[in-house]
């Protein structure tokens, strides 16, 4: 079942981890998001394949925003 990891708060997007395709392991770090000038991981929900990104490097998020799907 696939997975969306989602930003927790408002944001911008410092680094993108991963790509499609990638592995990953459950709390591997997929994005550095910055919020409120302190830079955070947003973390896998689950272990799996990258299925999509949805975010790059610059952009800015809303909460809840889906930044990647893991398969």
């Amino acid at each position: 079942m696939a997975a969306q990891v989602v930003a927790p708060m408002p944001g911008k997007i410092i680094e993108v981890n991963v790509k499609v395709g990638d592995q990953v392991k459950e709390d591997d770090p997929v994005v550095i998001m910055e919020a409120m000038k302190i830079e955070m991981p947003i973390v896998a929900v689950q272990g799996g394949k990258v299925a999509e990104v949805r975010c790059e490097p610059g952009q800015s998020v809303e909460s809840d925003a889906v930044l990647v799907i893991i398969e």
